[in-house]
Formats: C-alpha cells, sequence, structure tokens
C-alpha cells in the first residue's frame, strides 16, 4: 500500500474506488502530475473515472494537506504527493521534468534580515532550474 494511502487510512478517508485509484496514480516518488496525466493514468486502472471525479478528488487531497499544488512556470499545475517532508523543486527549463530535492541548510534563515521588511516568514519555496540529462543529450 502506498504512503499516501495509509495516510488517507489514518485520516478516516472514505476510500471509494475512484479515490483509491488517484491515490494510487500518485504514488511514488518524484510524482509531479497534471491533473489530466492523473486522468489518463486513472481511466487505465477504472476506465469509468470522470475527469470532474479526477479533479475533484484532486482539489479534496489539496484542502488535507496530503498532495502540494505545484506551479513551477506558466504550464498546468502538478500534484505532488511528498507533502510531509519539506523539500524543493529541480525543473527541466526544456521539458518541464520536476524532481524533488532537499538541499541542506535553512533557507527560512538564509535571508538576511535587512531583506525581511519586516515580515515573519513562515515558508520559503525554491525552485533550481536547469536542463535535465535527456534534454542536454538530445
Amino acid at each position: 500500500m502506498s504512503d499516501l494511502l495509509e495516510r488517507l487510512r489514518g485520516r478516516g478517508w472514505r476510500m471509494t474506488a475512484q479515490r483509491r485509484v488517484v491515490a494510487e496514480v500518485l504514488d511514488g516518488e518524484h510524482v509531479h502530475l497534471t491533473a489530466d496525466e492523473v486522468h489518463a493514468r486513472a481511466v487505465e486502472r477504472l476506465p469509468e473515472i470522470s475527469r470532474a471525479t479526477v479533479y475533484n478528488t484532486l482539489g479534496e487531497l489539496v484542502s488535507l494537506g496530503e498532495v502540494l499544488e505545484v506551479s513551477t512556470d506558466r504550464r498546468a499545475k502538478r500534484y505532488d504527493p511528498n507533502a510531509h517532508r519539506p523539500h524543493q523543486h529541480l525543473v527541466c527549463a526544456r521539458c518541464g521534468a520536476i524532481r524533488d530535492v532537499h538541499p541542506t541548510g535553512n533557507p527560512l534563515s538564509d535571508l538576511p534580515d535587512g531583506e525581511r521588511f519586516g515580515f515573519t516568514i513562515s515558508d520559503v519555496e525554491v525552485t533550481y532550474r536547469g536542463i535535465c540529462p535527456d534534454c542536454a543529450s538530445a
């Protein structure tokens, strides 16, 4: 059973066949699928699942804090099940591939006091950009 499925069961989330399939599709490391990609993969497992059900389920998972909605560029939002381990993203500027990365250090403390402008900082999002090996060799 996937980590996401275990977390959802632990919360007592009603596990319909459709919800289960969406959670199974999101299982794995470095998963950053668009809603359309989630739907396409879900249809392979459960042909009758609707696009609306996938979108609604993704919205619920984001509201529960079990999935992150990631927007790293002007492309479609992506859904990241790695919601409980702090991480940043590494994005290919050509193909849009996304990998989770875990830099050392504390980005909250890296911002000098003079650059905080009185803000109380609660969260940081850093996106590293580059060219992935596949695109570099093409």
